[in-house]
């Protein structure tokens, strides 16, 4: 069959663009392994209208369990028009029946090898109904094509990825199911190769689940990276706070922004989420102080809805971010996705209310979508937004980027005040949404 163009998408979670949207690096992977003789096409339904009129011979369309609806609505108006659709990403892995249905063909897992194979078939004429991707190959022939991102309303921000997978198994993650305990990472000096073209003038942020998969991994980054002189981010585990020196060659790196998972306050939910090991470290507030003496401002991420969690605890852990002085931070109702173990606990459990939230049509987001076990559904959904409005009011915001405990520094600073006016935008413009819409 002819396949001389091909089109590549990323949806939005619904019909509107959105100001927090990063380049996806998957599809990038994706336009570097098309033959050349090809045309690429990307449109990213976050920062762009998809043309109406698109008709390449071939769509492939990265789906996230948020973005399921809006992606098959996608599918839907591409098969009318005669074109094939191809779904991968982490929704098609862990739900392939459920995205067969609203698909040609998907892709299980990474897309290494499988995408080229695909192709192959597609031209004989013999596309198969499913590939399963490279999860166990070495990914030191990482390649992008950075060009399909030139002329999109992006943050000033590069991506990059030195490993997939990660050492931890947190009951509301679906990570370790989708790469199992294969912990893969890339050489190096092919970072250092990719980084040196960026520009001082933007933040890198590197795409890990978990940059701290291992102290000899991560140090020979560090090292490698430092010569750069650039600015970058993460996300990271907080275990690495357990280790002075290790901290100080992230700050000596270049280290300006970490993201990192606190979860929680209570121990019993700390344990029930499989992450009791967040206090190895020490105190949350030591921790804090720890990165914010080294000039590293924080992104602390919290979880509710366990079964510690009640009205008290929600307003604890806004109270502590306030006082510890997080640059950024979010405030996420527990949210049971395919592939988790608490998916699969909240179903055995029959504590779900929407079980296929993701394609409901009367599930908004921010919606409760299962039963707390301290708190009403509604009493609970209400309490997480009021947490994010508070921590987001302008007064908060000013506080945080003109008083901040990482010091001032102008580059940093303006990386929060941007980060924190895109949050909070992204908070009140999503709240109550229905997905795909």
């Amino acid at each position: 069959m002819t396949l001389q163009r091909i089109t590549l998408l990323r949806p939005n979670m619904g019909n509107y663009r959105s100001t927090d949207g990063l380049p996806p690096l998957s599809l990038a992977i994706l336009a570097a392994r098309t033959p050349k003789d090809i045309e690429v096409t990307f449109y990213d339904d976050k920062v762009e209208v998809i043309p109406a009129d698109d008709e390449p011979d071939l769509v492939a369309i990265t789906v996230e369990t948020f973005t399921a609806h809006r992606a098959y609505e996608l599918a839907r108006q591409y098969r009318e028009k005669g074109v094939p659709v191809v779904m991968g990403g982490y929704h098609p892995t862990f739900l392939p029946e459920e995205a067969l249905e609203h698909a040609d063909a998907i892709v299980i897992g990474d897309a290494e090898g499988s995408w080229e194979q695909l192709i192959e078939d597609f031209q004989k004429g013999c596309m198969q109904r499913s590939y399963s991707g490279g999860n166990s190959r070495p990914i030191n022939d990482f390649v992008l094509d950075r060009s399909i991102f030139k002329g999109k309303k992006y943050p000033p921000v590069e991506l990059v990825q030195y490993g997939r997978g990660c050492r931890f198994a947190c009951d509301f993650c679906s990570i370790r199911t989708f790469y199992q305990d294969n912990i893969r990472q890339r050489d190096a000096q092919s970072i250092v190769e990719e980084m040196a073209g960026f520009s001082r003038n933007r933040l890198i942020f590197f795409v890990d689940d978990n940059l701290f998969n291992s102290v000899k991994a991560l140090n020979a980054l560090l090292e490698a990276i430092a010569p750069l002189g650039l600015r970058w981010s993460c996300q990271i585990s907080i275990d690495v706070a357990k280790d002075d020196k290790l901290l100080d060659r992230m700050a000596e790196a270049g280290c300006v922004f970490a993201l990192v998972g606190f979860e929680s306050l209570s121990e019993q939910n700390l344990r029930q989420m499989g992450k009791r090991w967040n206090r190895v470290a020490g105190d949350y507030l030591s921790v804090v102080d720890k990165f914010h003496q080294r000039g590293i401002a924080l992104y602390g991420t919290f979880v509710f809805g366990y079964d510690a969690d009640t009205a008290e605890t929600i307003q604890q852990s806004l109270d502590f971010a306030l006082e510890a002085k997080l640059e950024i931070a979010n405030f996420n109702p527990l949210t049971p996705t395919p592939g988790s173990n608490l998916y699969k606990r909240l179903e055995q459990e029959g504590r779900l209310l929407i079980p296929e939230w993701w394609t409901n049509k009367d599930y908004r987001y921010g919606d409760p979508i299962f039963t707390p076990s301290n708190m009403t559904s509604d009493e609970f959904s209400v309490k997480c937004f009021e947490a994010k409005k508070a921590f987001y009011s302008w007064r908060s915001i000013a506080s945080r980027v003109l008083g901040s405990n990482a010091g001032f520094d102008p580059f940093r600073t303006s990386m929060v005040g941007l980060a924190n006016v895109i949050s909070r935008r992204e908070i009140y413009r999503k709240q109550y949404r229905p997905l795909g819409k």
